[in-house]
Order: structure tokens, then C-alpha cells, then sequence
């Protein structure tokens, strides 16, 4: 092994590949945008990541020069690696797609290394050129073995959260359908009552409890079907800038608001930020139809508004997407369990108006599903403001929605 360790030829190819590590970082990106539907600034859409890909090249040119110098698990590159194991999950790539990465950060390696070895005046035996392309192919799969390894803890991770919830919301479902149920079923004998039939009053009473359950269980249906329209992760959804997905929601609703003299308003200074279409429309339909359905009908002027913005830095950017109204409020003693399954904060001063409890809590699933959260606040007893927060994980959605503010 001695040879081998001292080789002349891997010194001179270790040296020409950090001499053009910037032509072979901008190789492999073509490579994966041509693979991937994915913008090319988005593949490493910060330049702290797309810096990392030079520092990926000698770090393996180092490990081609010198096989003693192996890449441990505590270095630069294999934080580097495990960082862009969490870009790519949550970009929504799958496992494949990072394992053929990796095989096209190889290949053009190696190619390159084939082009340039006839350019080397360093005498080598054949097998200290068969251990250069070894030791290649050694700390391509190291980091290739990082990254992917960081990708499957995640993903394993979200599949387990993601179960537990599933059955702690099947328990409360099942729970709920099954005291509907009852009901239904206890009123609808009481109609085959001989006395109750005869008497107007109390048929017209159990029948309305007949309509009223099932219209409950019609709805905990409806939020179900919701749910399993989300059912894909939540990253892997059609990506649409948020001012679109809000003017959509507003034109589903605008029959349910001028229904309720409700003027719903858009507000033009959201950012023109890039948000999952599926999950964020359906958070807002939440968030815009509670509004409506809770205005209040003493005042002679009723509105909600959707708006949104973006707080923090480069690096620690949050998209706060805010639904406010001026309607009935919400009890201060309700306020805490807002976004609880089943919990209705308006049940006994606004009965009429129909729903299960699960909207809220829907929001606040799918919103944790992205590293988001949703929350609720209020400036006295009338009016509220329901937001929810998404980290911006792309340094160019946040120099969109900062220039878009500006030029607002």
C-alpha cells in the first residue's frame, strides 16, 4: 500500500480537480435540473448550499490524494451532506432521486478524471490508476451515504408522527360518529312512537334532531375527505404564488359572504411568495369561512380580510398569512381551545350555524405537517385575527416577497 498512498498521479489529479471544481460544481447542477422538475435556482437555492458543492469536490480530491485523510463523521462536508439531505427532503425529492445525484456528481467526476489523466506527466503503474478511481468512488458513496442516511431518519420521523396522529384522530372520529349515531338512531325510534307521532311538536322536535346529527355526520365526512385530499406529504404538492391561492379562495366563498353581507377583501400587499397550493388553500378556506359564518349581524358594515407578510432575516424568514374580521370575537374562556378537534367556541350563542369542530384543527395539522404553526389573536371582545406562520425555505421567495413589498 505504500505506492499506492505516495502515488504522484493522484497529487496531480487531486490538484487539477480543485482547479476546475467551479466548472464541475456548475456541470453537476445542469445535470440534476435536467432530471428534476425543479428550478435551477432552487436546487441549492441559497449561496451558503451552492458553496457547499466546491467544498464536496476537494474534499474528495483530498481523499483521492491522501487515502489516510478519511471524510469523518464529524467534518465540514458530512455537515454539509446532512445539510443538503434536509433541503432535499424538503424539497419533496425521494430517495432515488438523491441516490442518482450523487451517481451524477460520480460521473462527472470520473470524467472528468479520464479527460485529464493523459494531461498528467506522472509515471503510475495500472494499479495506482485502478485505486484512483477506487478512492473516487469511495468519497462519492461516503457523502452519498450521509446525505441519504439524514433524508430516511426525516422521512422516518414524519411517518411516524404522521401515524400517531392518524390514530389519536381515528379514536376521536370514531368517538364522535358513534355518539351521532346513537342519537340519530335513539330519536329515530321515538318517531315509530305511537304518542310522539301524534303530537306535531315533539315529531317536528326528534326529527330535527334526526336532520341535525346526520348533517353532523356529513360534515365530519366532508373534513375527512379534506384530509385525505392532503393525504400526500404536504411537500410534494403544486407549488403557486399566495396572492393566486388567495384570490381562489376568495372567489369560492364570495356566494357565502355576500350571502352574510360579508365584504370579503384581498388585500394587494400580500408577497408574491410561492406557497403549496393544496395545503394553504385549504387552511384559508378554514380560516375565511369561520369568518364569514361568525360575522356579526348587529353591524351595519361587516368585512373579513386576507392578507399576508413576511417577518425575519435571510435565514430565519417566516410567511405570516393573516385572516381578520370584525365579527362576533371569541370568548375569552374558548380561546385556549380553539384549534382542538370537536371544539366549537360559538355552540350555544351562534347554534344555527352548522359545523363539527374539526376545521380549526385541521389547519393547525396540516400548517405543523410544513414546520409551520397557526395560532389565533384578539384585540378585545369583538373581531379576531386568525394566522398561520410557514418558514421560507428559499432564500428567493423571501427577496420576491421583499421586493414585491417595496415595489407595493
Amino acid at each position: 500500500m505504500e505506492i499506492t498512498i505516495n502515488c504522484k498521479l493522484a497529487g496531480a489529479l487531486a490538484g487539477r480537480m480543485r482547479a476546475s471544481r467551479e466548472d464541475l460544481t456548475t456541470r453537476w447542477l445542469e445535470r440534476i435540473v435536467a432530471r428534476v422538475e425543479l428550478d435551477p435556482n432552487r436546487v441549492f437555492p441559497t449561496d451558503e448550499l451552492l458553496d457547499h458543492v466546491p467544498l464536496l469536490v476537494d474534499r474528495i480530491a483530498d481523499y483521492l490524494e491522501d487515502p489516510a485523510d478519511e471524510i469523518s463523521a464529524d467534518g465540514p462536508v458530512t455537515a454539509k451532506a446532512i445539510e443538503l439531505g434536509e433541503l432535499r427532503y424538503s424539497q419533496g425529492f425521494d430517495a432515488h432521486q438523491i441516490l442518482k445525484e450523487y451517481e451524477l456528481l460520480g460521473g462527472i467526476l470520473f470524467s472528468f478524471l479520464v479527460r485529464t489523466v493523459d494531461e498528467v506527466e506522472e509515471a503510475c503503474t495500472r494499479s495506482e490508476l485502478l485505486a484512483c478511481a477506487q478512492r473516487l468512488f469511495r468519497a462519492v458513496s461516503v457523502i452519498q451515504q450521509v446525505t441519504t442516511a439524514h433524508y430516511l431518519r426525516l422521512s422516518a420521523e414524519r411517518v411516524n408522527e404522521r401515524e400517531e396522529r392518524l390514530r389519536s384522530f381515528n379514536r376521536m372520529v370514531s368517538h364522535e360518529l358513534k355518539n351521532r349515531i346513537g342519537a340519530v338512531l335513539g330519536a329515530g325510534q321515538l318517531l315509530e312512537d305511537d304518542e310522539i307521532a301524534a303530537d306535531p311538536a315533539q315529531r317536528a322536535r326528534f326529527a330535527g334532531m334526526v336532520v341535525q346529527n346526520a348533517g353532523a355526520m356529513q360534515d365530519v365526512l366532508e373534513s375527512l375527505m379534506e384530509l385525505s385530499r392532503m393525504d400526500q406529504d404536504a411537500r410534494l404538492q403544486r407549488n403557486v404564488l399566495l396572492p393566486r391561492v388567495a384570490a381562489e379562495v376568495a372567489r369560492q366563498l364570495r356566494e357565502l359572504a355576500q350571502a352574510r353581507g360579508v365584504d370579503l377583501r384581498v388585500e394587494p400587499s400580500i408577497p408574491e411568495v410561492e406557497v403549496s397550493s393544496a395545503a394553504v388553500e385549504l387552511c384559508l378556506s378554514n380560516y375565511v369561512s369561520n369568518a364569514i359564518k361568525y360575522c356579526d349581524p348587529a353591524k351595519p358594515a361587516r368585512w373579513v380580510s386576507i392578507n399576508a407578510r413576511l417577518e425575519g432575516g435571510d435565514g430565519d424568514c417566516d410567511l405570516v398569512v393573516e385572516v381578520a374580521d370584525n365579527g362576533l370575537g371569541v370568548p375569552e374562556d374558548a380561546r385556549g381551545k380553539l384549534f382542538s378537534r370537536f371544539y366549537r367556541a360559538h355552540g350555544e350563542i351562534a347554534a344555527e350555524v352548522e359545523g363539527t369542530g374539526l376545521g380549526l384543527s385541521i389547519v393547525r395539522e396540516t400548517v405543523e405537517s410544513m414546520g409551520g404553526r397557526a395560532w389565533a389573536e384578539f384585540d378585545g371582545a369583538e373581531g379576531s385575527r386568525f394566522l398561520l406562520a410557514l418558514p421560507c425555505r428559499r432564500e428567493a421567495d423571501a427577496a420576491a416577497g421583499a421586493r414585491a413589498a417595496t415595489e407595493g
